[in-house]
């Protein structure tokens, strides 16, 4: 088990204290709860009825993006903080942002929530392994933090008690679930940004270095696991929908998640810069996923 003392950040202790202790437990629990309530077994079942599609889904989310995580992090010239802000996003699931993307883009929505609710309970379990790594390779190892135990027992509260409420919210009530779900997505995309805007002022002074350093690797990390999601799906000649969706889960991360790690558990505001800027960068690119897929598919 790794360990470690994280430095001090230079956020003031009531901004640092607001985003930890409210608006991100807040935000990720509400975008848990609205991935719960539009999901149901049916979409763990589907795990068998397209296993080929599933089963690259996961190997590009689980297995090729952490390692594209760890090049990137390494071929790009930045603070340990900010590589280990790489490796987390690299961690991290797909969230109710790609689902909706892929709808928008016409890709398989069906494929797209499976992929999601499957990668997002395994990712419990992968999440403190690969951050674990991640710090004890990138950063210096003094010993006072558990990580890999903190790390499991937050996202695994975060995550699977609001996915798991949501749930059975649709399936006892599903109409007041079906007229819940997109003010929940709505709510949880503002507070999102509004994390986002926090995290990056509280790095104000340092702001305009920290872009031109996490900004390219972050704008690599989206854009080639979106190309190599799309080319691996295409190889194994699947729909052109599946292709789409595996490129979209593939590069829309769950940012609220990778910015509660990196602000309230690892307590690291420069940590948190990646993320954040990552997850506007996403914004744009799945913008342009759903013109150019539209267009062609139109």
């Amino acid at each position: 088990m790794l360990y470690l003392t994280l430095p001090n950040t230079s956020a003031t202790p009531m901004d640092a204290n607001l985003i930890k202790t409210v608006f991100l437990p807040i935000a990720l629990g509400i975008v848990m709860l609205g991935m719960g309530l539009s999901l149901t077994l049916q979409d763990f079942k589907n795990i068998f009825k397209s296993p080929k599609a599933i089963t690259i889904g996961l190997l590009n989310q689980m297995i090729i993006l952490p390692l594209l995580g760890f090049i990137i992090a390494n071929a790009f010239s930045m603070s340990p903080e900010f590589q280990v802000g790489i490796m987390v996003l690299a961690a991290c699931p797909g969230g109710v942002t790609s689902n909706l993307l892929s709808h928008l883009a016409k890709g398989d929505t069906a494929l797209s929530v499976s992929l999601t609710a499957v990668n997002s309970f395994l990712t419990i379990v992968t999440i403190p392994l690969i951050i674990s790594f991640s710090i004890g390779y990138f950063m210096e190892e003094n010993q006072t933090v558990n990580v890999a135990g903190t790390i499991l027992g937050q996202v695994a509260a975060l995550t699977l008690i609001p996915i798991s409420l949501g749930m059975w919210i649709r399936k006892a009530r599903i109409a007041f679930a079906n007229r819940m779900e997109r003010p929940v997505k709505t709510a949880s995309a503002l507070i999102l940004i509004v994390v986002i805007i926090g995290a990056i002022l509280n790095e104000k002074d340092t702001l305009g270095d920290s872009l031109m350093m996490a900004g390219p690797s972050t704008l690599v990390l989206n854009v080639a696991s979106m190309v190599i999601g799309f080319a691996m799906a295409k190889a194994f000649r699947l729909q052109l929908a599946q292709q789409i969706t595996i490129a979209i889960e593939s590069g829309i991360q769950n940012g609220t998640l990778a910015l509660f790690i990196t602000l309230a558990t690892l307590g690291n505001n420069a940590m948190s810069i990646p993320p954040a800027i990552y997850s506007l960068i996403m914004f744009g690119t799945g913008a342009m996923m759903i013109v150019w897929f539209g267009r062609i598919k139109e």
